[in-house]
């Protein structure tokens, strides 16, 4: 059975799989990017390929998401994918996923005027066009992320099932060891299991997943996830700014007074504004 962690991109997502992977997927919780592909990432290319789906054609990929789900899902063990897709169709003719093959979500979220900067950067654009993307497209290519508002909104349909857990990148940031605590706990509640902190390998988690850590390991040995600018060919850094992104000092007026009044209703409950 799955266990998502959902997000829009650029809002913490990798920080919390590299935390899970290192306490997880290893013997003593030190961390290195070899351990984030224990989880994968959905929907994937490779994934649908391997059932003769054309990943071009967007209407067979949304028709196969449950197909393609139950081929890898191993019901008997717990296994967590990463998505930045919103959670369309819910228990619906074609839905992203159903309770036969979800656990739970953990959704990270993060204020979106420190978003639109983090994205930007990654998707090698201007700010301005990205704050558009955010406000208002469905996404592009195999993910459909839909507004940031939207993103947000859809994944708390798991909150009826009492399978939900909301995660603020800013906590996770200036509050690690609690919230990752309270992570793992929450993942034994869903798997009915006890829980036992072992906490050598947790101490050594929460240190060599810091955001100076793992942009020291970006430099020395690179990281897939990262992107290229298409002008220069020069790779662009994953591990950018992290905490040091703040959109008082970086972001324009009109930016940050667009997002908000788009997001208001969402940045309001959250405690953004």
């Amino acid at each position: 059975m799955f266990i998502w962690l959902a997000s829009y991109p650029k809002s913490g997502n990798t920080l919390l799989r590299s935390m899970l992977a290192a306490y997880l997927f290893s013997n003593d919780g030190n961390y290195f990017f070899g351990l984030i592909k224990n989880i994968k990432q959905f929907p994937h290319g490779g994934l649908f390929m391997k059932q003769g789906i054309d990943i071009k054609d967007h209407n067979e990929t949304i028709k196969n998401y449950i197909k393609v789900q139950e081929t890898f899902n191993k019901r008997d063990s717990v296994q967590f994918l990463k998505t930045h897709s919103y959670l369309f169709n819910f228990n619906k003719k074609f839905p992203f996923t159903n309770l036969n093959n979800s656990l739970g979500v953990i959704y990270i979220v993060r204020d979106p005027r420190n978003v639109v900067n983090s994205f930007s950067k990654f998707k090698n654009t201007t700010i301005d066009k990205t704050a558009d993307f955010m406000i208002n497209s469905s996404g592009d290519g195999l993910t459909w992320t839909n507004t940031w508002s939207n993103n947000f909104q859809s994944w708390k349909l798991f909150k009826e099932y009492g399978r939900y857990m909301l995660i603020k990148y800013e906590d996770l940031i200036n509050d690690r060891e609690l919230i990752f605590l309270n992570v793992l706990k929450f993942i034994h509640k869903l798997n009915n299991s006890k829980f036992t902190l072992d906490k050598d390998k947790f101490d050594n988690v929460i240190k060599t997943t810091s955001f100076d850590n793992m942009q020291k390991l970006e430099k020395e040995t690179g990281f897939g996830e990262g992107t290229i600018n298409e002008k220069t060919g020069e790779k662009i850094p994953f591990f950018n700014l992290g905490p040091k992104n703040d959109w008082k000092k970086l972001l324009d007026q009109k930016i940050r007074f667009k997002i908000e009044k788009a997001f208001k209703k969402e940045m309001e409950e959250l405690g953004y504004l």
